[in-house]
């Protein structure tokens, strides 16, 4: 019943005339500034209160279409900086800063017994150094062998120089003896192993410790912001071959009897 009292009321007051009222004439000053003296309205007020208090939904913006420009240039700049303090960490530029010579190594903490074993595993044996007065170096004589030095194999001959990986538990001038031997070869014969000859050893003194050149390493993930780059100088051991054993060669003196021959004979 209230509802339709209610209706009722508002459609008299819809329909009752309304004859026009004259507005009165007030400057538009004073009408502003009536309006600003006024309170608010309670809605009104409510409506700014609501407006003032921090919101509490959190949304999620995204970047502009020109920010992958300024995301790639973040990324050379931390590569730049990157690549500076790797700089500074190797001492300069690439392999200037670097020793030729890499420091001396601690001691390992392993017994006799553990070094003869980790050497012979690699394809060596430790002799003792070099006598003041030894002279191990011998001239060139046609003889050639294949010998296994940890993962990598050589072919070698007397007098030849190569470069392994880091051999432990060996100084510089130090003896050493290669006794994984695949193959000997010479004018008269050739020996091959299965897998390796017992008999035949390769003699070889230390020469000196070394470092490899420098090896850059750079990795990259696109769109990921990641960028590194690294270097590598791999320890080397330069080894001079003095000696070959367990090949015939007796060959050797016959050729050095034929060539007195025909000398004497040329005289």
């Amino acid at each position: 019943m209230a509802t339709r009292r209610c209706l009722l009321r508002l459609l008299t007051r819809r329909l009752v005339p309304h004859g026009p009222q004259p507005l009165p004439t007030v400057p538009i000053a004073a009408q502003t500034l009536t309006s600003l003296s006024q309170p608010l309205a309670p809605r009104a007020a409510a409506a700014a209160s609501l407006r003032l208090l921090p919101s509490r939904s959190h949304f999620a913006t995204r970047a502009p279409s020109g920010s992958e420009d300024e995301d790639d240039d973040d990324e050379e700049a931390d590569d730049e900086a990157h690549y500076e303090d790797d700089e500074e960490g190797s001492g300069g530029e690439w392999g200037e800063g670097d020793d030729e010579t890499p420091a001396a190594k601690p001691p390992s903490g392993k017994t006799e017994e553990e070094k003869l074993a980790e050497a012979s595993e690699i394809g060596y044996k430790v002799v003792g150094p070099l006598g003041a007065d030894e002279k191990p170096f011998k001239p060139y004589e046609p003889v050639f062998a294949v010998v296994q030095i940890g993962s990598h194999q050589f072919k070698v001959s007397n007098g030849d120089s190569i470069f392994t990986e880091r051999l432990k538990f060996c100084d510089v001038n130090d003896k050493l003896i290669l006794n994984r031997v695949l193959m000997l070869g010479s004018q008269a014969e050739t020996v091959i192993g299965r897998p390796t000859l017992t008999d035949a050893t390769v003699h070889a003194v230390v020469e000196e410790h070394a470092l490899d050149a420098k090896v850059i390493i750079f990795k990259k993930k696109r769109r990921k912001n990641y960028r590194r780059t690294k270097g590598h100088r791999q320890e080397l051991t330069k080894l001079r071959i003095t000696n070959i054993e367990g090949i015939d060669k007796s060959f050797l003196q016959q050729e050095g009897i034929d060539k007195s021959e025909s000398a004497a004979v040329a005289a």
